[in-house]
């Protein structure tokens, strides 16, 4: 009845068996609860030894009688996944440090592009979030108006997170009113734009060129897609081509803090 979910709380099927068995009978031997679970008794020992040590179950011995278990307090189970949550965010910081080397490194022996796939705003914020263990400074496309008009919130809270993590990013934007008027006091400390003037429409996306891969984003709200791709000639080539048009493209020059 509790298995599914003692196991997401952080038990082996086992363990969530034993101590739903427990539970729901108190105070028993080894044998019985072997009997119950339809486990041997070694077996049995083995995984009461283990909701011991991670004080879901108390063994009470009595002289000359077989050891017998009871479940600790249901509630113990709350510090169980309090302390899963807690491991899931540590091995979470762990991975981000290395796992650029490691798509590195697979890069280099496979010869593969890696490549991930997003949808919806949640999958934007993943895409966003990943240039923020970027080891190099990040050059980029954007549509600034499309931006601020379908991911506004999304994007003020992560030039907050870059700005004080120091990541620097340089800009190409199309020349629009709009964004001139935006870049006026634009964390200039981290970030650095030119425009460039354009007959075509808008293009509603953002390319983020950095740390050996390229990061596509669209933003129109019916189908936001995110694409991380990690290959370094696709990204030779891409950074190569933007520091062509960077050096094409007009500088804004002094800006002026906007007015409180």
């Amino acid at each position: 009845m509790y298995e599914q979910t003692l196991s997401r709380a952080g038990l082996s099927p086992d363990q969530a068996k034993l101590y739903e068995i427990l539970v729901k009978h108190g105070l028993l031997p080894a044998g019985k609860i072997s009997s119950y679970a339809g486990l041997k008794r070694g077996l049995t020992y083995k995984i009461l030894g283990e909701l011991e040590a991670g004080g879901l179950a108390v063994r009470r011995d009595k002289a000359g009688s077989v050891a017998q278990f009871e479940p600790a307090h249901p509630l113990k189970l709350r510090d169980l996944a309090d302390q899963k949550s807690r491991a899931a965010a540590d091995a979470h910081v762990a991975l981000e440090g290395v796992l650029n080397s490691l798509v590195s490194d697979f890069n280099l022996s496979s010869g593969k592009p890696g490549v991930l796939f997003y949808e919806g705003l949640e999958g934007i914020k993943k895409v966003l979030d990943d240039t923020l263990i970027s080891r190099t400074e990040i050059c980029s496309y954007a549509d600034i108006e499309a931006v601020m008009k379908n991911i506004g919130p999304l994007n003020n809270a992560y030039v907050a997170k870059r700005e004080k993590l120091g990541v620097k990013r340089r800009g190409i934007l199309l020349d629009t009113p709009a964004t001139r008027e935006y870049l006026k006091d634009y964390h200039l400390a981290v970030t650095e734009s030119r425009l460039i003037r354009v007959d075509a429409p808008p293009f509603e996306s953002i390319m983020n060129i950095y740390d050996g891969k390229i990061a596509y984003v669209t933003l129109r709200p019916e189908r936001m897609i995110g694409v991380i791709l990690a290959d370094p000639h696709i990204y030779a080539m891409h950074k190569y081509l933007f520091e062509y048009l960077w050096g094409l493209a007009e500088q804004i020059k002094e800006p002026t803090p906007r007015s409180a």
